[in-house]
C-alpha cells in the first residue's frame, strides 16, 4: 500500500495556475554563493586578554583615569573664557608612557584650522555676496591660547601643538600604575556659534542685549589611550566627536552675579547662589513629580534688564564622567522635578533651562521629556546612574554628561506648530539619551559614529513611541530608510565608515544603524532575545570603552543567534534589500479516486478535441457511421472509454480506508501546494515575510529565516501547503525589511501608487510651494 500511495502522489500533482514574473528563465542565476553567510573573521579585531570572544571585557581589561580640578571665568563683556586646571592622570595600562596627548577642540575655530580648507569648493555664475565673502580668509583670532603647561610642582613641561591635539613630553616615562599631575592655564575668545557653527560658544540676543553661553569642549582634555588603538589622537574637524577618559570633576565657574549656571554634576553651593525664595523652590522641586520653576520667567526678565556687574562663583562636582559642560546666562528660566520611579533605586533630578522665547514649549514639555527619556532608556539599557539630567534650549542639539543643548522656540506670539513641538521633543529625547550612549557606554565617536548616534537613535525611536504611539518618528521604521538605500553606490558608504568620510551623515550614521537594530529586534531576533542581549551589552560596557566587535559579539553571545550575515550586510556593505516574488505555482492532488481520475481524463480529452480540425473530422466520422450502419452508431454512443472498472474502484476503497485524515485531505485535493520562487535583486539577504490572503477573507503570515539564502544567495524556492483557497500573496506586508522596490512583492501584481504634481506655466506647483523648514534637520549641526 505504501508503494501505491507514493506512486499515486507522484503522478497526481497537477499545476492549477502559474505566474512567471519575468520573461527570462531563473534556472541559471549564475554564481549561487558568495560570502554573505561566512563569519566576520578579519573584518573585526581578534579576541584577547582585554576583550573576550564573547564580547565582554577580558580578565586583563584596563582603562585610564583623569581627574580634574578647574577654575574658569566667563568674561561677559569681551566674550572670553579664562581657565586653569589641575589634571591627575592615572596610567592603568601595562605600558610606560613617554608622552601624553591632550585635546584642544576649540582650535577647530582657529584661523589656520585644517577643517576650513580641506573641503572642496566651487563657483557658479550666480553667487550671493555672503557666499563669496565666506571664501575670503579672515583673521578672527579664535583658538586656544596655552599660557602654562607644568607638572605638579609647577615645573614647566615641553609641549607641541598639532592643530587640535597637544603632546606633552614627559621628563621620564609614566610607569604602569603611576600618576602624573599636570597644571595647565589657557584662555580663548568665545565664538558666536550662530555664525561660526560648532557645539560650544554664545548666542547674542539683540533685543535685550544679553548672551547665552553654552560652554562645551572648552578645557584641555585628556585623549584616550586604549588597548585596541593606543592613543586616539585623530584630529577634531567638527564632525567626528570625542573619545574621552572617565574621571572625577570639581569645577569653579565664575560668572556675572545675575547669571544662572547649569552644568554637569551637582552644584555644591546653591545656598550662596540662590535667594531664599529660589532655594525654597529648589527644595520643593526635590519632592515634586511635576516641574517647579526655581528661577521663574519673571526672575529671568528682571535680570535681563538690570545686568549686574558683580560676580559669583558656582561650584559643581561630578563623579565618574567623561566630560563637563555648562550653560550660563541671565536670561534663563530653570525648572525641575524628581524622577521617582522607573530607574530602580536612583531618583535623579530632571531639569530644564530655557529663555523667554522657548517658555511656551519648554515649560510644558521639556522636563517631562527628560524624565520620560531616563525611564525608557533605563528599561532598555541600564538604570540611569547619575544624580541629574538637564535639557537646555540653545537653538541647536549637542550632548554632554548630565546636560544637553536642544532647540525649541515658539513664534513671537507664543504659538507653535505640531512639527516644532514634536521636533523639539524628539531632539530632547535624543540628546538626553546620549547620557547612556556614549556618555556611559563610552564608544569612540570619532572612529565609529554609529556606535553612539545609531544606537541612540534606535532607543530614541522606542522612547518616542512610548511617549506617543502616533509620534511622527523620522528614523527607526524600516521603510523610512529605503530612499537612502536605493541611491547609486557612489553616494553610499558602509555604516562602518569613519565619520569624516561619510557623504550623507544623517542617513548613514543615525538612520541606517537605527533601522538595522529595529529590524533585528522586530524581525530577525524577536523582542525578548534582542532586549536581553542589548541590556547585556549596555551592562557589560557601562563606564568602559567598547568597540564594534564587542557589540557584535555580545549580541550573538547573549542571544544564541548567529548574526554575522546581518552585520556583513547591514554594517559592512552598501547592498540594499530588494527581494522579488518571481513566480507562484499552485499544485493540487488529482487522480486518486478512480472516478475523479477518469472524469479529469474525460475533461482533458474533450478539451483536446476542441479544435476546428478535430471537430470536423469527428462530424465526418459520425456521418459515415450513420450512412453505413446505425447499429455501429448505437455501439459508439453506448461505449464509454472513461468508465471506471469495478476492480479499480475496489482497490481504491481499500487503499483510501488506510489513510490518515491528513493524507485523505491531501488525496482529496483539500490542501493546495504553492511553490514560490524569490529572487534577491538587491544583494542584502533578509528573512522572507509572506502574507497569504484567502478567499474567505482571512489572512496568515509565514516567517522564513534568512538562512533560506545560504545555499543560493540569488534565488530561493519554497513550497507551502494551504488548506484554504489563496486569492493573493504579499511579500513583506508590514514593510519591515526595508525593501526598496515593493512593486514586485505581490501576486497577482498590483499597481503601485505614486505621486505627481501639476505645474502652472510659470513653473510653480499648483499646490503652492511650502516654506516650512524641517525643525529636526535644523536642530542638529552634526
Amino acid at each position: 500500500m505504501k508503494k501505491i500511495k507514493v506512486f499515486a502522489f507522484a503522478i497526481g500533482l497537477t499545476a492549477i495556475f502559474s505566474q512567471q514574473a519575468v520573461a527570462q528563465s531563473l534556472n541559471n542565476p549564475g554564481s549561487n554563493h558568495g560570502n554573505k553567510f561566512e563569519q566576520l573573521g578579519t573584518l573585526i579585531s581578534d579576541p584577547n586578554i582585554f576583550r573576550t570572544a564573547s564580547g565582554a571585557p577580558g580578565a586583563m581589561y584596563w582603562q585610564q583615569k583623569a581627574d580634574y580640578v578647574i577654575h574658569c571665568e566667563v568674561d561677559d563683556v569681551n566674550q572670553v573664557l579664562k581657565g586653569s586646571e589641575t589634571i591627575t592622570y592615572t596610567n592603568n595600562s601595562p605600558d610606560p608612557l613617554d608622552y601624553l596627548w591632550i585635546q584642544l577642540d576649540e582650535n577647530e575655530h582657529a584661523d589656520d584650522a585644517e577643517s576650513k580648507s580641506f573641503d572642496q569648493s566651487s563657483l557658479n555664475e550666480r553667487m550671493s555676496l555672503e557666499r563669496l565673502k565666506g571664501l575670503v580668509p579672515e583673521k578672527k583670532g579664535f583658538g586656544v591660547n596655552i599660557r602654562k603647561v607644568a607638572d605638579g610642582a609647577n615645573k614647566p613641561l615641553k609641549y607641541t601643538i598639532n592643530y587640535t591635539m597637544m603632546r606633552i613630553d614627559l621628563p621620564a616615562p609614566l610607569k604602569p600604575g603611576a600618576k602624573m599631575v599636570l597644571n595647565i592655564d589657557w584662555d580663548y575668545k568665545i565664538s558666536n556659534r550662530m555664525v561660526e557653527g560648532g557645539r560650544g560658544g554664545y548666542e547674542y540676543f539683540e533685543k535685550d542685549g544679553n548672551y547665552l553661553y553654552t560652554i562645551a569642549q572648552w578645557f584641555p582634555r585628556m585623549a584616550v589611550y586604549s588597548d585596541f588603538q593606543g592613543w586616539q589622537n585623530k584630529q577634531f574637524t567638527g564632525r567626528g566627536e570625542f573619545a574621552l577618559v572617565f574621571g572625577d570633576y570639581k569645577v569653579h565657574i565664575t560668572v556675572p552675579a545675575d547669571h544662572v549656571v547649569g552644568a554637569t554634576g551637582v552644584c555644591q553651593n546653591y545656598p550662596q547662589m540662590l535667594n531664599a525664595t529660589q532655594m525654597d523652590r529648589w527644595k520643593r522641586a526635590q519632592q515634586s513629580d511635576e516641574p517647579i520653576e526655581i528661577v521663574t520667567l519673571e526672575d529671568a526678565k528682571k535680570a535681563m534688564g538690570q545686568k549686574s556687574s558683580a560676580k559669583k562663583t558656582w561650584i559643581y562636582e561630578a563623579k565618574n564622567v567623561r566630560d563637563f559642560a555648562f550653560v550660563s546666562s541671565r536670561r534663563l528660566v530653570w525648572d525641575a522635578l524628581k524622577v521617582k520611579d522607573g530607574i530602580e533605586a536612583n531618583q535623579p533630578m530632571a531639569m530644564s533651562y530655557y529663555g523667554p522665547e522657548a517658555y511656551p514649549l519648554y515649560r510644558k514639555y521639556s522636563t517631562k521629556a527628560v524624565a520620560h527619556t531616563l525611564r525608557t532608556y533605563s528599561k532598555y539599557s541600564i538604570p540611569y546612574p547619575y544624580p541629574v539630567a538637564i535639557s537646555v534650549e540653545a537653538a541647536n542639539g549637542m550632548e554632554y554628561p548630565m546636560i544637553c543643548f536642544n532647540y525649541g522656540r515658539a513664534d513671537e506670539d507664543g504659538t507653535y506648530s505640531e512639527a516644532v513641538k514634536y521636533g523639539m521633543i524628539g531632539v530632547i529625547i535624543h540628546e538626553v539619551g546620549h547620557n547612556f550612549f556614549p556618555m556611559i557606554v563610552n564608544s569612540d565617536e570619532r572612529q565609529w559614529t554609529w556606535m553612539d548616534e545609531g544606537l541612540n537613535t534606535f532607543l530614541q525611536f522606542l522612547t518616542e513611541q512610548e511617549w506617543d504611539k502616533d509620534f511622527p518618528s523620522r528614523r527607526g521604521p524600516a521603510y523610512k530608510i529605503t530612499d537612502y538605500m536605493k541611491l547609486p553606490k557612489n553616494q553610499l558608504e558602509p555604516i562602518m565608515t569613519n565619520s569624516e568620510n561619510i557623504i550623507q551623515f544623517g542617513p548613514n550614521a543615525y538612520a541606517k544603524p537605527a533601522t538595522a537594530l529595529n529590524i533585528l529586534r522586530e524581525t530577525v531576533m524577536g523582542r525578548d532575545l534582542f532586549d536581553f542581549a542589548f541590556k547585556q551589552y549596555s551592562q557589560r560596557w557601562a563606564f568602559k570603552h567598547p568597540t564594534p566587535a564587542d557589540f557584535f559579539r555580545t549580541m550573538e553571545d547573549a542571544s544564541g543567534v548567529d548574526l554575522d550575515w546581518f552585520w556583513r550586510g547591514w554594517f559592512f556593505s552598501t547592498d540594499p534589500v530588494e527581494i522579488s516574488l518571481e513566480n507562484v505555482t499552485q499544485y493540487k492532488m488529482t487522480g486518486g479516486n478512480p472516478a475523479e481520475a477518469q472524469k479529469s481524463r474525460k475533461e482533458a480529452f474533450e478539451k483536446d478535441l476542441n479544435s476546428i480540425s478535430r471537430q470536423r473530422n469527428m462530424e465526418d466520422n459520425m456521418a459515415f457511421l450513420v450512412e453505413k450502419d446505425t447499429s455501429l452508431l448505437d455501439f459508439y454512443n453506448k461505449w464509454d472509454r472513461f468508465a471506471v472498472r469495478p476492480a479499480d474502484q475496489s482497490n481504491y476503497q481499500q487503499f483510501y480506508s488506510g489513510l490518515s485524515q491528513k493524507e485523505k485531505d491531501i488525496f482529496d485535493g483539500k490542501i493546495s501546494f504553492y511553490e514560490l520562487t524569490f529572487k534577491n535583486n538587491g544583494g542584502l539577504v533578509m528573512p522572507l515575510i509572506i502574507e497569504w490572503n484567502f478567499a474567505d477573507g482571512t489572512k496568515e503570515i509565514d516567517h522564513i529565516s534568512a538562512y533560506i539564502w545560504r545555499h543560493n544567495e540569488q534565488e530561493a524556492t519554497k513550497v507551502f501547503a494551504k488548506a484554504k483557497d489563496v486569492v493573493s500573496i504579499r511579500l513583506d506586508p508590514y514593510r519591515e525589511t526595508a525593501d526598496i522596490d515593493e512593486a514586485n512583492n505581490a501576486w497577482p501584481r498590483q499597481a503601485q501608487p505614486s505621486r505627481f504634481e501639476i505645474f502652472k506655466e510659470n513653473g510653480r506647483s499648483a499646490r503652492g510651494q511650502s516654506t516650512e523648514t524641517n525643525p529636526m534637520k535644523e536642530a542638529r549641526k552634526k
